[in-house]
């Protein structure tokens, strides 16, 4: 996706990424990482009531340069764009978020990354219990470990994957996806049910996620918590609060 105001080395700048970039599998997981770690995963938008642009030149206006953070169209859109840049193929498919006690549509959106005969799936996007660097998918049925966090994938009949996390200590189905191919634009759809759908997530409450080498930090609603090296802890924050508490601890203001 080649995006006329995304420059690279401003995305290197704004993720603090100084690394080498190659389009390689190492190369894809710095990048995955430093993104992560820099650009919080955040619904401000959809709470102050506006509908989520998900147009590329606006993705990167708002990310790169406000700079903002966003979800998973936003940050996954921008990750593919470094893709672009670099070389390595890609494609989008839509993930079908399964820790709801409804079945729920394919709103969610990943990428799968193709480099040297190998497909990995990455995402930027999931908030709390997403993954923190890119799966590869020939990984079956493994427990996969990235730093304090454990994650498996499924896939039994050969099409249709399953993303687990150990949370609590059982295995939770948190996304299931196919290889279909889609483009950005197919997900205009979904983002606007995200974005203004009474019964969508980001509409009913604040969500807000930064990760950290040690764990993340998550502000649902007006509860912070701090998960640290897999411990974890919680503390209630007031309106008047709410405004140093963006800045501090995920760099965001409203």
């Amino acid at each position: 996706m080649k995006v006329e105001n995304f420059n690279f080395i401003d995305y290197c700048t704004r993720i603090s990424f100084n690394g080498e970039a190659k389009a390689d599998a190492e190369t894809l997981a710095a990048l995955m990482r430093s993104q992560l770690f820099s650009v919080p995963f955040e619904n401000l938008d959809v709470q102050a009531g506006k509908l989520v642009s998900i147009e590329p030149q606006d993705i990167v206006n708002k990310i790169v340069y406000q700079p903002r953070g966003g979800y998973c169209y936003e940050v996954n859109g921008l990750f593919a764009m470094a893709l672009t840049s670099l070389g390595i193929e890609y494609y989008f498919v839509g993930a079908r978020p399964m820790f709801y006690p409804a079945r729920r549509p394919k709103t969610h959106m990943v990428i799968i990354a193709k480099i040297d005969g190998e497909e990995y799936l990455c995402d930027l996007g999931f908030g709390s219990y997403g993954i923190r660097a890119p799966v590869a998918l020939s990984q079956m049925n493994k427990s996969i470990q990235q730093d304090d966090d454990f994650f498996k994938l499924h896939c039994d009949d050969g099409k249709n994957y399953i993303l687990q996390a150990l949370v609590g200590g059982q295995w939770i189905n948190q996304f299931g996806f196919d290889l279909y191919p889609l483009e950005l634009l197919d997900f205009v759809p979904a983002n606007y049910f995200n974005s203004s759908h009474p019964d969508a997530i980001f509409v009913k409450q604040l969500l807000i996620v930064k990760h950290n080498p040690e764990g993340r930090k998550i502000l649902s609603g007006m509860h912070l918590k701090t998960i640290t090296k897999g411990e974890s802890s919680t503390r209630d924050i007031t309106e008047q609060e709410l405004a140093i508490t963006l800045k501090e601890e995920f760099n965001l203001t409203r």
